[in-house]
């Protein structure tokens, strides 16, 4: 059963009977175009047996389109008033579906696993927002080894830098992160008028998919804390960028000699392999949280 999706007048009138005005401290722009619902839903490729885990639902546009195609539905929302009008939402426009709904009043950076269980998700689909996207993504992929793929929706510049690859102007510590938990691409633009309010950016669609980690061996922290370290002062040769972590600037040299890279090179340059590689080479160093 295909759900009755909001459009621009339902989303300006469920705002309005709960007394909600989207804040930019929550980074909330809601979308009230129900073809761009779809095509979410569309490109996220679930199945029958996916749970969904939604972040930020909002006022529930995405959630209706989630339900009918998702075995379960995750939504967690920070905002109370948000949170607690959603299993209404889906009870109104969603029919029997709404039962497939759970909804979680959380952060969802203080997301655990034992938070999310009966069932565990296996896809992130979610229009997040746009100041902790980046940290939310890498956050449930570290915590939710369930998590076998995703799409979601951030400002176009962050998703470009996210799936960028070595030699980008864009490649940096967000491409490195997710490409350690996953291989992700761009999976088409959004334009602004599809929201409320109207952001200034447009968004960009960023799909992925788990992959095991390129080196089982290296401790993620470990791999993270090099990452870290080499972009910090991007226009720095990887000898001296490293020489913090290392302790040295040879003793960095030595690290990434062992490793097989070139000690003028810059972090730009290195894939995610060569990033473990560098920090299997110096094991004794001090490790980054994710």
């Amino acid at each position: 059963m295909a759900a009755d999706l909001l459009g621009p007048a339902e989303i300006r009138d469920l705002a309005a009977r709960l007394g909600v005005a989207p804040t930019k401290k929550l980074g909330q722009n809601f979308v009230h175009d129900p073809n761009t619902v779809r095509r979410i839903v569309t490109a996220a490729g679930l199945t029958g047996d996916d749970v969904a885990l939604e972040v930020g639902p909002g006022l529930g546009s995405l959630t209706l389109g989630l339900l009918p195609v998702a075995a379960h539905v995750h939504a967690v929302e920070i905002d109370r008033a948000l949170a607690g009008a959603l299993a209404d939402t889906a009870a109104r426009h969603a029919g029997p579906d709404a039962a497939r709904l759970t909804v979680h009043h959380a952060d969802a950076l203080r997301v655990r696993a034992a938070d999310l269980t009966d069932p565990a998700p296996t896809a992130l689909v979610a229009n997040l927002p746009y100041n902790v996207a980046v940290p939310v993504v890498l956050h449930l992929l570290a915590e939710l080894p369930s998590l076998r793929h995703g799409l979601v929706m951030v400002q176009k510049e962050v998703a470009d830098r996210l799936v960028a690859g070595p030699g980008s102007k864009v490649y940096g510590v967000p491409s490195v992160k997710l490409a350690w938990y996953a291989h992700a691409r761009a999976a088409g633009r959004v334009p602004p008028n599809v929201f409320w309010p109207v952001p200034n950016v447009d968004s960009g669609l960023v799909a992925f998919t788990r992959r095991e980690p390129p080196r089982p061996d290296v401790p993620r922290e470990r791999v993270f804390a090099v990452v870290d370290a080499a972009f910090a002062q991007r226009r720095k040769t990887l000898r001296a960028a490293l020489a913090g972590w290392a302790g040295s600037p040879d003793r960095a040299a030595g690290a990434l000699t062992a490793a097989g890279v070139d000690p003028g090179a810059r972090g730009e340059s290195l894939t995610v392999d060569q990033f473990a590689a560098v920090a299997a080479s110096a094991p004794d160093r001090p490790t980054a949280a994710h």
